[in-house]
């Protein structure tokens, strides 16, 4: 069973037609073809079935699926780390909490641009349970999230540290009162922060907690200085908040307000040179001073 044969099959299970992946793979289609029809005689069993718009794989197709995508990547990260040590190309593929892309990562990536320069890098950003499965699905080669994970499959390093802090409008002096009737305004389920106020009000005798949805820093900031409830920032977000004289910060216990971000990787995919050189540049910068990103006005924030 030649490489070649299962990353063309790979191709046409992608693409859904021998015509299709005969086009990405810069071949004509009779070769697709042959090799398919070689590979299905090799394993005594056909792989696709056609119809009308193009192919689905068979039941033998599915099974051979995972264990294709498994060799092919294993090949492509096994010529990565023997060959790409001095100078890493190919892509890299990032995740990160949007809090943490804004405050984080800019310095971190103009340092890794500068000393990776053939690496494709891409960075997503979304909450942490997102993060951490599209790492566990090999979606992404890692992220940086919210710690500590605990999740057997995936290795995690310590890099930043941050320090939360309640976020009430500027009039409230007595937090007590507003935490026995809270209303939160939060980003979408699978935020950490958000768990993390959710149990910060539980342990204060909330009985029932009202919740208010946003999707970018601005509207929760702005909503919380017109006095509409309260939220769970890092600090240096809420301090570089272009209207934070609207807003008042309450500080947390120290138990409370640590924040640990960790970089995420699965314990069976070895890290490439590319990864490696951006981890060391992200623990780098650890002790540098946050910078806040604004895009449009306002620094989309999850955890």
């Amino acid at each position: 069973m030649e490489l070649s044969d299962l990353r063309i099959f790979l191709a046409v299970a992608r693409t859904h037609g021998i015509t299709k992946a005969a086009q990405e793979l810069h071949t004509v289609q009779s070769n697709v073809s042959a090799r398919i029809h070689a590979l299905e005689k090799q394993l005594g069993a056909p792989l696709f079935r056609r119809h009308a718009r193009g192919v689905a794989l068979t039941n033998a197709g599915e099974q051979l699926l995972p264990y294709a995508e498994r060799i092919s990547r294993l090949v492509d990260e096994a010529q990565q780390v023997i060959g790409d040590e001095a100078d890493p190309c190919g892509p890299l593929r990032i995740g990160s909490m949007e809090t943490t892309a804004g405050l984080r990562l800019p310095t971190v990536l103009a340092a890794f641009a500068e000393d990776c320069p053939r690496v494709d890098f891409s960075l997503i950003t979304g909450p942490t349970e997102q993060l951490v499965r599209d790492v566990l699905e090999y979606r992404l080669d890692g992220a940086l999230v919210n710690g500590p994970v605990r999740q057997p499959d995936l290795v995690e390093t310590p890099v930043f540290e941050e320090r939360l802090v309640l976020v009430t409008a500027r009039r409230v002096t007595d937090l007590d009162v507003v935490m026995r009737d809270p209303r939160i305004l939060v980003f979408r389920t699978g935020c950490s922060y958000r768990r993390r106020l959710e149990s910060i009000l539980q342990a204060r005798g909330a009985v029932s907690v009202r919740c208010m949805e946003f999707g970018t820093l601005e509207g929760i900031l702005g909503c919380v200085g017109a006095d509409m409830g309260l939220t769970l920032l890092p600090a240096a977000v809420v301090e570089r908040y272009v209207s934070r004289e609207q807003v008042r910060v309450h500080e947390l216990p120290e138990v409370e307000a640590r924040a640990q971000t960790v970089f995420v990787q699965r314990v069976d995919a070895p890290p490439s040179p590319a990864l490696t050189r951006f981890l060391t540049h992200a623990r780098a910068m650890e002790q540098a001073p946050p910078v806040l990103r604004m895009v449009g006005g306002a620094s989309a924030a999850t955890g």
